[in-house]
This record gives structure tokens, C-alpha cells and sequence, in this order.
């Protein structure tokens, strides 16, 4: 029998020895197979086991609803091997309600991650003010730190048992964080309640919300998770403007409770509506599996996305801080200028994921990198030499700052919504969870000591910022380099080649 694979599978039965190497539509927009799932296809093919194409739409997908992991519509054979060929239903009420599900959930996990900066910048000057910039970082790099390092668990549990039960605990974390940090004064509190709670919180949505769209899209991906990802923005953009006017009216406390009860609207219809929809992969465990970085496309990937969120949670951080410094808006304006950033961030998560699909994902973020990498050597260090002048117009000061936050805010977005459909491209579908939760472990390592190294280079530099607007300019030059060179080990130089 030829080792030949038939019918329209997107890119889950391609073997090593028959994968195409030019740069044809199905590789650039299909992850391609791992060792095991091309193993799996091969014994599956020596049986000549009949393959029956799977049916799409609404009648397909009756069977969602039967169990948590919502394979009853993957009829199997004696191994617990899919027979049918995978189709992605592309949308649909079912499949566009998950991405809804994964935007309300984004919405409150990583607003809760992009308001970080005015969470920094208010307890800098009240609860912790006798504490330095390094010390008090050290809380917010804790939490995106373990936002990103509890996915090496977060994502193969979701492969194997799907989403319902990560939701409800990283529901149950999330509210306590915001309920209890009404109740925080002293740093250790902080530390804990945020820091911890939090940061484990937001992994246990977030990992899911991104890991279930990947089971309904595929060639719209893209697309679809930057819609899901603007949620992230759209918290950042509201949290920030309701807590500027919480916080004299009513206070610390009743302004964490306020954010609390937002959170129940929104992980309600994130733990109602992502639900996952194929089959766990034959033989896969909940253990990680770090011999994936063998391969070295995935490796530089890897890579690329650890100094992209090096440099990404510093302007988060350390603007409105920053802003206060300058002297040069009011210091309401400066509160707001996080929600600027992330209003730049929100159309910036889902526009490149939709010119991605049709430009490839890689050219789409290299674009978007080399804008993040321009506008902070362009407009964020001059902004920052220039403010320790005293001949500088404070004009001169906010406009170059406002203008970064739009741009930095827009090219930024894609950092959240492209990570993962890159990630999707060197993984098949059902390895998504681990292949993305792997990434981030390592990942997690520089969000861990980016923004306390941050704080040492404030202080260092006698509280200016021109240092870390350089290393955050210097992050983004390395992750060009690093997702460049992905993109010719798997197109080569072509520069109009589609990847």
C-alpha cells in the first residue's frame, strides 16, 4: 500500500519521509505531524484501515455536548485511534461561542496581566512606597511568571482531559486574588495574593481559552484567536480608566472588590462556553516533554517569544511610572496611558491575526516585531533622554510618548495573538496544548527576571528611563533574529515566499 496519504486531512497524517519541503499552502497554514502522531499514521496505514471523511457543520457537531472532551463524534477503532480524517468546522455558532468564551476569559486573565502598570504605579506611591522599584517588581514578575511557567502542567492536562475542570480552579484563584487583595497591606500580603494566586489564576485560564480555538480553526486560526486575545486589550483598556476613578471615590479596598465581581460576569461565560473538540493523542500522558526542542525551527520559535515578552511587560510595567517621573501630563494622564497602550493593543491583536492568514504568519510577525523593535529605539528612548533635560517643552515629552503607546500598544498586540499560531505551525493539532505550554515554561524565565532587572537599571540610572527603553529596544532586535531564522530554516531566503 503507498505510504501516500488521501483525502483532505490537514496536515495530521503526513509522515517525515513523504512532508513536502517547497513552500506549498498546506504547510504554511497546517501544523506538521510530530514523531508520534507520524508514527500513529503509519501503523494505521499498514493496517489499511478505512478512512471515512468527517462531516462539518452543525450536524457534526451535535455530539459536543455528550461529554468534557467531546469525542463522541470520532468514531475509533480497536486502538482508540481516530478513523475519520479531521476537519475543522471554520466556523459556525458552536465554534465562534468558544472564541466568545475565550475572549471573556482573556478579557479577565490577561486585563488582569495588562493592568499590572497602574497596580505598580499606585502602590509605589502608597501601600509599598518605602519600598524601591526592584523590590516591588519582583511582585509583578512573580505573577507573570507563574502565568506563563504553569503551563508545562496546564496544557497536556488540557490535551487529555479538556478545559472544564482547569476553568473552574483557575476561576476560583483568579476571583480570591481580586476579592483578597482588597484586604493586602503589607508587601508579603501583595506577594501572595497577586503575585501567587494570581499569576497561578491567570495560567489556568488563559492556556486553555488560547489551546480550544485550535480545535475549531485552522485555517482561520489567526484570525480567530486575535479575536480572542483582544480580550486581554480590552481589560487593559477598561480596568485601568475604572480604577483611576475608583480609587479616590472609593478606595483601594472597594475598587479590588469591584474588579472581583467583573470577574464572575466573565469567567461565568468563559466556564459555559470553551469546551474542546478532538481526541486526545494516542498514548499521551500529562507529563511534559522537553525532547521537543530537538527540533530547532521550534527551538529558535521558542526563543523568539522569550525576548519578545522580555521587552513586552516592561512598557506595560514601567509606563505609567514613568509618566508620573516626567512631570510632563497630569498625573490622572498618566493612569490612563496604560489604557492607551492597550487600546493600540486591542486592534493590534486582531488585525495582524487576520492579515496573517492571508500574508502567513511568520511574515505577518516578523512585520509586527520589527514595528515593536523601531518605535521603542525611535520614540520611547528619545522620549526618555530627553525628559532628564530641563530645556525639553513637556509637549514634546507626551506627544513622543503618546505616539509610542499607540504604535508600541498596536505592534505589541501581535506578541499575545501570533505566538501561538506560530507555535501551532511546528505541532500537530493535538500536541497544540503541550507544544504552546512548553514554549511558555521557558518563556516564563525572562517575564521572571525582565522586570526586576528593570528596577535595577532604574535605580542604577538614578531613576531615569532611558535604560530600560534601550533593552527593551535590544529584546525585540533578538527576537527578530530568532523568528528570521525559523522562517528560512523552513522557506529558506525567499522573501515573497507565504509562511
Amino acid at each position: 500500500m503507498s505510504a501516500e496519504t488521501k483525502g483532505s486531512t490537514p496536515g495530521l497524517t503526513t509522515t517525515p519521509a513523504t512532508r513536502p519541503r517547497n513552500n506549498s499552502a498546506s504547510l504554511s497554514l497546517h501544523p506538521v505531524s510530530s514523531p508520534q502522531t507520524a508514527a500513529a499514521v503509519l501503523d494505521t496505514e499498514k493496517a489499511c484501515a478505512p478512512r471515512r471523511p468527517r462531516a462539518s457543520g452543525p450536524r457534526a457537531d451535535e455530539h459536543d455536548d455528550d461529554n468534557d472532551n467531546d469525542n463522541d463524534d470520532f468514531p475509533q477503532d480497536s486502538t482508540g485511534r481516530p478513523k475519520d480524517d479531521i476537519e475543522y468546522p471554520e466556523g459556525g455558532l458552536r465554534a465562534w461561542l468558544v472564541v466568545f468564551g475565550s475572549f471573556c476569559g482573556m478579557t479577565a486573565g490577561f486585563g488582569y496581566m495588562n493592568t499590572i502598570g497602574i497596580f505598580h504605579a499606585y502602590l509605589g506611591s502608597h501601600q509599598l512606597e518605602s519600598y524601591g522599584e526592584q523590590a516591588i517588581g519582583w511582585i509583578f514578575s512573580v505573577y507573570v511568571f507563574l502565568a506563563f511557567f504553569c503551563g508545562v502542567q496546564v496544557g497536556p492536562v488540557f490535551d487529555a482531559h479538556g478545559p472544564r475542570w482547569i476553568l473552574a480552579a483557575g476561576t476560583v484563584c483568579l476571583l480570591l486574588s481580586a476579592f483578597l487583595m482588597a484586604e493586602c497591606t503589607e508587601y508579603w500580603h501583595f506577594m501572595l495574593v497577586f503575585g501567587v494566586l494570581g499569576g497561578v489564576g491567570t495560567s489556568l485560564i488563559f492556556t486553555p481559552a488560547i489551546s480550544a480555538i485550535g480545535h475549531w480553526f485552522m485555517v482561520k486560526r489567526a484570525n480567530a484567536t486575535g479575536i480572542a486575545a483582544a480580550g486581554g486589550s480590552v481589560g487593559g483598556i477598561i480596568f485601568p480608566l475604572m480604577l483611576q476613578q475608583l480609587y479616590p471615590q472609593l478606595g483601594w479596598a472597594w475598587a479590588s472588590r469591584i474588579l472581583g465581581f467583573i470577574f464572575i460576569a466573565l469567567l461565568a461565560f468563559a466556564n459555559l462556553l470553551i469546551r474542546s473538540r478532538l481526541p486526545p493523542k494516542p498514548g499521551g500522558s500529562v507529563l511534559p516533554d522537553f525532547t521537543i526542542f530537538r527540533d530547532v525551527p521550534f527551538l529558535m520559535c521558542t526563543l523568539g517569544t522569550f525576548f519578545l515578552e522580555y521587552g513586552l511587560f516592561v512598557p506595560i510595567t514601567y509606563l505609567a511610572s514613568y509618566t508620573l517621573r516626567t512631570g510632563a501630563t497630569s498625573d490622572a494622564f498618566a493612569y490612563q496611558i496604560i489604557a492607551i497602550f492597550n487600546a493600540g493593543s486591542s486592534l493590534g491583536r486582531w488585525l495582524p491575526g487576520y492579515f496573517a492568514d492571508i500574508l502567513g504568519r511568520y511574515n505577518t510577525m516578523l512585520l509586527m516585531v520589527a514595528l515593536c523593535m523601531l518605535s521603542s529605539a525611535a520614540l520611547w528612548l528619545p522620549a526618555t533622554v530627553l525628559s532628564e533635560l530641563a530645556s525639553t517643552r513637556p509637549a514634546v515629552i507626551e506627544g513622543l510618548t503618546i505616539t509610542y503607546c499607540v504604535l508600541m500598544g498596536f505592534a505589541s498586540g501581535s506578541n499575545i495573538s501570533l505566538t501561538p499560531v506560530c507555535v501551532g505551525m511546528l505541532c500537530d493539532t493535538q500536541e497544540y496544548g503541550r507544544y504552546y505550554a512548553t514554549c511558555y515554561t521557558i518563556v516564563s524565565f525572562g517575564t521572571l527576571t525582565g522586570i526586576p532587572i528593570c528596577g535595577a537599571i532604574i535605580s542604577a540610572s538614578g531613576g531615569a528611563y532611558w535604560g530600560v527603553a534601550l533593552w527593551t529596544a535590544l529584546c525585540y532586535v533578538l527576537a527578530f533574529g530568532c523568528f528570521a531564522a525559523t522562517r528560512v530554516m523552513k522557506v529558506g531566503w525567499r522573501v515573497r515566499a507565504f509562511y
